[in-house]
């Protein structure tokens, strides 16, 4: 049986082939389902992530109107696209959409602050959007 922790490409391959053929006693589950939540976490990561550099760029936007410019507005679109098929993809995580946006807002505030030169109290200390106008293709904030 090939070792989890020195060949992981190995072991997957193998865990495969175990389930495939139907050896169910062969599965090294506890591995597996380790594997298989590790899998679901990083989804929701991705999906965090996604929010946190879109929510970022929304915010200069709206307080760096001087500076807008196509890359952003790039930006944000991507960003509104990709989030799109990582929850067509895990319709799951939907429901935690506005819990996500709430837990990663604070880190999207600190990127506009960084990326503005701004301290991060200029920028509102709750998320000023609900998750469906953030995702709204058509909004974009004013000053």
């Amino acid at each position: 049986m090939t070792n989890y922790q020195n060949d992981f490409y190995g072991w997957t391959k193998e865990q495969s082939k175990l389930l495939k053929a139907g050896q169910f006693e062969c599965v090294d589950v506890e591995h597996l389902v380790e594997e298989l939540e590790s899998m679901g976490a990083s989804e929701r990561r991705e999906l965090g992530n996604r929010l946190a550099l879109l929510m970022s760029h929304l915010l200069k936007w709206q307080f760096q109107p001087e500076r807008r410019g196509r890359s952003w507005q790039l930006t944000i679109k991507e960003q509104r696209n990709r989030i799109q098929r990582v929850l067509r993809q895990n319709p799951s995580l939907r429901p935690s959409l506005l819990e996500t946006v709430a837990d990663v807002y604070s880190d999207a505030r600190l990127m506009a602050a960084r990326e503005t030169d701004r301290d991060e109290t200029a920028f509102p200390q709750d998320c000023p959007w609900s998750a469906d106008i953030i995702l709204n293709e058509t909004f974009w904030p004013s000053s």
